[in-house]
């Protein structure tokens, strides 16, 4: 047979494309043609089906995996709320939401979680109906710690829930294995002088100063119940002891170095660390002017601080300077006299009559040991006539001598933590209770600290500074009152050490700004139904004062308790405090 009597056979047409036998009718197949088809066919099915198989599977795995996607999603942003909806009913009968919501945060205080820490890669292939996550946690002390969360299914496709399991609340653990953890501090850091003294160091917290530095240092102690919670998720095991008060306190976090200990599941370990000791840390407190706030208390009850007025550091603290309140007494005519100025009340040269006391709704206020006072503004203050400033306070009215009293820092925090907030009823409710607020009497009670704070202000041509134990960072200032005001009220408490009732704090060569205080702690007002016979030891004495007057150094306050009057006892302690300041480097 010829190669054109073939059934392969072919010729080539002109444009050199195959052409068909004339002779072969298009529609006689041989059987291999058929069978090709046939297998095309066949494949053409195979491949539908399995496209089909494979569709089947992504839409089963596409509802599991958005589930999942959202579920730590909102683990992410650390909103419990929204993944809670996302779990089964049967979970949610058994675990309440603030059960759930305690689990993972449970477990976020073991390890230390830094908040919004955890960081979840795509959910994986669906496998037995469940999908694992690679998930990772950042920890304050034990760094990232990685591991896979298995995310369980259950319900159809149109009702598909997350069977959770208290193991999904950190990366790495299993069923049955609880998240645990053993920490211990490094050795506490010393608390330096800015000149480098040590004011603690070692366990016992010793320093060459002696006991003229515990009350700038404080104390340690067993932490109150309300911080449990925070020191555990800092990284600090059961039973440390913490700063209480003082600098100790207030920089806590900072002395205590950072945690170490291990991570656990079970008894697998998922991460570890090496306790890390924090370096020395220099603070604000000068030597030479702690031991004179110290010698200047002496063993009677009291309190003294002193600040640089231009960044608020502070220099010194003795007794109960930061953490005991008492009524100011005339020390709190400085924010009185600041709201008359502004309110233009008054000027320094506006006289007044010459008496004895003041009644208010019929109520006698009267002076210091009944003395006669009066004239001017200047001479009233220097003088610290009560017969003035009750009704100057009572015209400039309770809402505004409570507004002024908080621009100075009355009614918030001061700053230092562990530190009393100082006081001024927010509603004063009459005239009487007015007046005697204004002479820092009534319900009006201040720290050491505070009204050092209302000095430095003055000061600092009306900028509140904010206390601080820490020499870094720029002074936070807040405006309190206008330089014009300030510098008033200045001259006015240069006139009392000059010829008022703060002669006794005068510095031979240096203008000193201050203001005494004798603050009642009974009343003596005869008019009064708790009124007593006039005891002169029924009495806080203070003395609030800054210098030198214009180009101020240093700021202090002190009261001692039942001291008699702040002329003859605060006013000369608060003298060698003023030197020493004076002295010293800052």
């Amino acid at each position: 047979m010829s190669a054109a009597d073939t059934p392969q056979a072919s010729q080539k047409s002109p444009r050199g494309k195959s052409a068909r036998a004339p002779n072969r009718r298009r529609d006689s197949h041989p059987r291999g043609e058929l069978a090709r088809r046939r297998l095309l066919a066949g494949a053409l099915l195979v491949v539908l089906v399995t496209a089909g198989v494979v569709l089947l599977i992504a839409g089963g795995n596409s509802s599991e995996r958005a589930l999942a996607r959202r579920f730590v999603d909102a683990w992410q942003r650390g909103d419990y709320r929204a993944m809670y909806a996302l779990v089964s009913d049967s979970t949610r009968q058994g675990v309440p939401l603030g059960s759930f919501r305690k689990t993972y945060r449970d477990a976020a205080n073991t390890a230390t979680l830094i908040r919004h820490g955890i960081v979840a890669g795509r959910p994986g292939r669906l496998s037995g109906h469940a999908i694992t996550v690679d998930v990772r946690a950042s920890t304050r002390i034990f760094g990232v710690v990685s591991g896979r969360v298995r995310l369980a299914f259950v319900g159809s496709d149109s009702h598909t829930r997350i069977a959770w399991s208290p193991e999904m609340a950190f990366p790495g653990l299993t069923q049955g294995q609880p998240l645990t953890r053993t920490t211990r501090l490094p050795p506490r850091a010393a608390i330096l002088a800015r000149d480098g003294t040590a004011l603690a160091s070692g366990p016992l917290r010793g320093s060459p100063l002696g006991a003229s530095a515990l009350p700038a240092v404080g104390m340690l102690g067993k932490p109150p119940a309300k911080r449990l919670r925070a020191l555990r998720a800092a990284g600090y095991p059961a039973g440390a002891r913490v700063g209480e008060t003082g600098i100790e306190g207030a920089l806590e976090a900072r002395l205590a170095g950072r945690p170490g200990g291990e991570l656990l599941a079970g008894q697998r370990v998922l991460a570890s660390s090496r306790p890390q000791a924090a370096p020395p840390l220099r603070t604000t407190i000068d030597p030479r002017v702690q031991r004179a706030a110290v010698v200047a208390i002496g063993s009677r009850l009291g309190g003294v601080v002193a600040l640089n007025p231009r960044n608020g550091q502070v220099l010194a603290v003795a007794g109960i300077g930061t953490s005991e309140r008492q009524p100011p007494g005339s020390t709190f005519k400085m924010v009185t006299l600041t709201g008359v100025l502004e309110a233009r009340l008054a000027t320094p040269r506006t006289k007044f009559p010459v008496q004895t006391e003041a009644k208010i709704e019929g109520v006698s206020l009267q002076n210091a040991n009944g003395e006669s006072c009066g004239g001017t503004l200047a001479e009233s203050f220097a003088q610290s006539c009560n017969s003035v400033f009750a009704p100057l306070g009572v015209k400039l009215g309770a809402k505004r001598l409570v507004e002024v009293a908080q621009r100075f820092g009355f009614n918030r925090a001061p700053g230092l933590p562990g530190a009393a907030t100082s006081t001024v009823p927010p509603k004063i409710p009459d005239a009487l209770a007015v007046g005697s607020s204004a002479i820092g009497q009534y319900q009006v009670d201040a720290t050491a600290l505070q009204m050092a704070v209302v000095a430095a202000t003055i000061a600092n041509a009306g900028q509140r500074p904010t206390p601080t134990f820490s020499l870094q960072g720029s002074p936070q200032l807040a405006r309190a009152t206008d330089p014009r005001t300030a510098r008033t009220v200045r001259e006015l408490m240069v006139g009392v050490v000059r010829h008022g009732t703060g002669t006794p704090a005068a510095i031979g060569g240096i203008v000193v700004a201050g203001k005494t205080g004798t603050a009642e702690l009974t009343s003596t007002n005869p008019n009064s139904k708790n009124s007593t016979k006039p005891d002169p030891m029924n009495t806080d004495a203070w003395f609030a004062a800054f210098a030198p007057a214009r180009k101020p150094r240093i700021a202090m306050a002190i009261v001692l308790v039942k001291a008699g009057a702040g002329k003859q006892t605060a006013a000369p302690a608060a003298r060698s405090v003023l030197v020493a300041g004076l002295r010293a480097r800052h």
